[in-house]
């Protein structure tokens, strides 16, 4: 990676064990570093790899895209510090798992992350997310609903503006960490 002379460098894999060793890769590399949800390392890897990369000047973040749709963004000027909202969310998907991650796990985390980025004192009520379903791809609170299925918007060009402008990034992986906490806690309840 430092013989790249990259800035940047973007980990298009599957999450896995694997991923912790690459971000420690990049951050002795001098490389800011984006992995892709859901994020799955232990908190003790995750503390360490953010003190480090503090340490060396480093980003790091994990791609929730959708928080970046202009209604969760709204929702989050409006909602973010309200109390006794119920909040839910429905992930499906037509192909089958193609990572060998369980939908919850998967497709759930970015329902858990716009829970955490914009209204994160609501009440979970319901989450569903499958792989070989009908396509669906929406999330409420209370009866404003915000369906992204088909959503024109530049998320991707969203996220890697707001990853090299912001030296506060909201995505990093300690964010990550606890979408993948609150996830783990919707799953423990149902």
């Amino acid at each position: 990676m430092r013989a790249s002379g990259a800035q940047a460098a973007w980990l298009c894999v599957t999450p896995g064990p694997h991923v912790a060793p690459m971000v420690k890769a990049g951050i002795e590399a001098g490389v800011h570093v984006v992995a892709e949800k859901p994020w799955m390392c232990s908190k003790d890897e995750t503390e360490s790899l953010a003190r480090a990369a503090r340490a060396h000047g480093i980003r790091l973040g994990v791609h929730f895209e959708y928080c970046l749709l202009d209604a969760v963004e709204s929702w989050r000027e409006r909602y973010q510090d309200m109390r006794g909202l119920r909040f839910g969310g429905r992930f499906t998907v037509s192909r089958a798992d193609r990572l060998g991650v369980p939908a919850m796990e998967n497709l759930g985390s970015h329902l858990a992350a716009i829970h955490r980025y914009a209204v994160p004192h609501a009440e979970i009520t319901e989450l569903v997310c499958a792989y070989d379903a009908a396509n669906e791809r929406r999330v409420w609170i209370e009866e404003e609903s915000i369906d992204f299925l088909e959503n024109r918007e530049p998320l991707i060009q969203r996220f890697v503006r707001r990853f090299e402008d912001s030296a506060e990034f909201p995505f990093g992986i300690e964010f990550a960490a606890r979408v993948a906490e609150d996830l783990a806690q919707v799953m423990r309840q149902s």
